[in-house]
């Protein structure tokens, strides 16, 4: 019998990797919100935290890990026609080439500081979300969503920053940005909380799906098991 997965699961997978793309593109910006400067990314990149969050809850890590690679591996086939897009002659009728380049490039190194963060990142929150519904028997979701989060956006902020600015930030400067950054995504996942938890059980409910992760494998590159 072949192997299917709901609308539902679909549309909330197609959402993770339009939040997860949008936030590289749009990330180019820097905003000021309530005193602190942050890139515009910020806005939406906590998003594909929190679908992690509900993916891993509702359908189990499996179907996250697929998730997962396949936001990787679309983020990359965007970047890629980025590049080409650039590295084309431009029309002479196309007045803006500057400014495209600028707005769609972006740094090897800070491209790989992205891609590293986002995998380790990503399959960390949906490990723990994993392993603490098994710990936690289905219940306290809030607290595992938390949890998940400060590891999944801490190991994300830490890997990210390290790579990108090291040698071009003093210590302190990383340190405190890594802290910020992490701060900011975790607060947003608390606020989100409310919306998140409703939406959880409301998901559940329709698909009529609460899996535990019981005897599976968390290779992140088993990809074929789900």
């Amino acid at each position: 019998m072949k192997k299917q997965v709901s609308v539902t699961y679909m549309i909330f997978g197609l959402f993770f990797t339009v939040c997860l793309i949008t936030a590289n593109i749009v990330g180019q910006k820097l905003i000021t919100l309530w005193g602190i400067e942050i890139t515009a990314g910020m806005l939406v990149f906590p998003i594909t935290y929190i679908i992690n969050d509900l993916i891993a809850e509702v359908w189990g890590y499996r179907k996250m890990r697929l998730i997962i690679w396949n936001g990787f591996l679309m983020n990359f086939f965007v970047i890629l026609i980025f590049r080409i897009s650039i590295w084309a002659p431009a029309s002479p009728h196309f007045m803006h080439q500057g400014s495209f380049a600028m707005i769609l490039h972006s740094t090897e190194r800070i491209t790989v500081a992205s891609f590293i963060a986002f995998l380790i990142g990503s399959f960390l929150n949906a490990f723990v979300m994993s392993k603490m519904k098994i710990m936690q028997h289905g219940r306290h979701f809030s607290i595992r969503a938390v949890a998940s989060t400060i590891v999944g956006e801490g190991a994300d902020s830490l890997i990210f920053i390290t790579i990108a600015f090291s040698g071009v930030l003093h210590r302190h400067e990383l340190m405190n940005l890594i802290v910020t950054q992490a701060g900011l995504k975790t607060a947003y996942e608390i606020l989100a909380l409310p919306l998140t938890n409703y939406i959880v059980r409301q998901v559940k409910k329709r698909e009529e799906t609460d899996v535990f992760d019981h005897t599976i494998s968390y290779n992140p590159f088993k990809i074929k098991d789900i």
